[in-house]
């Protein structure tokens, strides 16, 4: 979008240094088009940043919602780590059970 202003500044610049005389027909029409192009920018630039503020609301809403969802998460998989050490888990030993009931 920055690429089209530019060339719109262009053009004004080339209205200006011209001296391009709006009083004829086609001065008019170009002059009309230049001011048009400037407004269109200007609405594209207006609804890009209301765009870019409605994105940013609804990544915090989504953040706060996967917070939300996802709180108990972590607690859960810590059991299942890469580093988490199994043998350190109780496990149930038939051996033990059998040297108890002797």
């Amino acid at each position: 979008m920055e690429y089209l202003l530019k060339r719109i500044s262009y053009l004004q610049g080339l209205c200006d240094g011209y001296d391009l005389d709006t009083t004829t027909n086609e001065g008019k029409i170009i002059s009309e088009l230049v001011d048009i192009l400037s407004d269109v920018i200007d609405e594209m630039r207006e609804s890009r940043e209301e765009i870019e503020d409605y994105v940013d609301i609804i990544e915090e809403d989504l953040a706060d919602l996967e917070d939300y969802v996802y709180e108990n998460d972590d607690i859960e998989f810590d059991l299942y780590d890469d580093d988490f050490d199994f043998d350190d888990l109780e496990i149930y030993d038939e051996d033990e059970d059998e040297a108890e009931e002797e």
